[in-house]
């Protein structure tokens, strides 16, 4: 079993930042694979962003290029998503989740963590 904690979410005003983290524990951080994903009201859950197990691969979902930086620190148990020039849509849940296979199906998720962008 992995467990999932998130924080750093909040309200931020158009084009501010924010950085949300994942702290994990339970099994070994370092062989799996993290990735975090995002639902808003009305909309199902889409990718944002996964990091290899060490980190030496990252892929972004499309909206959120430039924007968005994934990363983990295997010595600490903890990924870290930095969300800068947020825009309105960005607004949503946002949950981290562990996979035991890069580009598999992830078997561990958060509770999420909401992030709310006003115009």
């Amino acid at each position: 079993q992995v467990q999932l904690v998130e924080s750093g979410g909040g309200l931020v005003q158009a084009g501010g930042s924010l950085r949300l983290s994942c702290a994990a524990s339970g099994r070994t951080f370092s062989n799996y694979a993290m990735g975090w994903f995002r639902q808003a009201p009305g909309k199902e859950r889409e990718f944002v962003a996964a990091i290899s197990e060490r980190g030496g691969i990252t892929k972004y979902a499309d909206s959120v290029k430039g924007r968005f930086t994934i990363s983990r620190d295997n010595t600490r148990n903890m990924v870290v998503l930095q969300m800068n020039s947020l825009k309105p849509e960005d607004t949503a849940t946002y949950y981290c989740a562990a996979s035991a296979v890069w580009r598999g199906n992830y078997d561990y998720w958060g509770q999420g963590t909401q992030v709310t962008v006003s115009s």
